[in-house]
């Protein structure tokens, strides 16, 4: 077990854990945009970060993928690390100007909703924090997104900027988007997702459309249960 110090709290945690975890179990909230407990810490919105002392030594660090150590005193709140998240909130709303989750987050901390840097021109809400991409690659295993291009030219998207051929419509990378970029929009027999348009299975029982055909095909092959078993929606099971 680890002794350490968050917000002036007393804290004993096993060891191995990261900051974040540890804050989270003991009622200190800190935000993140690109953290899943499923995913692991991917580190790319830096919104988690706090500041860490060890013996003289103070920095800033991002609390998702840093782990806690024995006499480790941790600011979550303090003047530092406050105006690191708004300044990376900033970055963000110029980035993402339309992005209603930023501008909510912003207000929260009292960063006005109008860039102060200037805005980009697509009107994008992807922040490039790859919960998108490592969902659909480590939860799902199609790996039918990524991110292409360099410096400010970096976006999500399909290989070859073509319509993913390897999707198969379960709609997981837009449930796990933090700030709604990914659209995704199901209307009766259809969904829309990616450029693409999946045929929905209707349940065999009630007859509501449930899941995209390819996407029961698909856990079909990985399981070995047959589509018609599978064609049944979790209310009638």
């Amino acid at each position: 077990m680890v002794n350490l110090t968050i917000d002036s709290k007393k804290i004993e945690a096993e060891a191995g854990r990261t900051i974040l975890e540890v804050a989270r179990d003991n009622g200190i909230a800190i935000p993140t945009l690109c953290y899943n407990a499923s995913l692991g810490p991917l580190g790319s919105c830096r919104l988690c970060v706090v500041e860490v002392t060890q013996g003289k030594k103070t920095r800033v660090e991002a609390s998702c993928g840093y782990p806690i150590a024995e006499g480790m005193v941790v600011e979550t709140k303090s003047e530092r690390v406050m105006n690191v998240r708004r300044l990376v909130l900033r970055l963000l709303l110029a980035r993402c100007p339309e992005s209603e989750q930023l501008r909510e987050m912003a207000a929260g901390m009292g960063v006005s909703a109008e860039p102060r840097f200037t805005p980009d021109k697509d009107h994008s809400k992807c922040i490039l924090c790859r919960m998108c991409v490592e969902t659909c690659e480590k939860v799902v295993g199609v790996c039918a997104i990524g991110i292409s291009g360099k410096g400010a030219k970096k976006a999500t998207s399909a290989p070859f900027m073509k319509e993913p051929s390897t999707c198969i419509g379960c709609g997981a990378c837009a449930y796990v988007c933090p700030t709604g970029h990914i659209e995704m929009e199901s209307t009766g027999d259809t969904r829309t997702i990616w450029g693409r348009t999946f045929r929905m299975k209707s349940c065999k029982v009630c007859g509501r459309y449930f899941a995209p055909e390819d996407q029961l095909a698909y856990i079909s092959s990985k399981t070995g249960v047959s589509e018609d078993d599978l064609a049944t929606c979790i209310s009638c099971r």
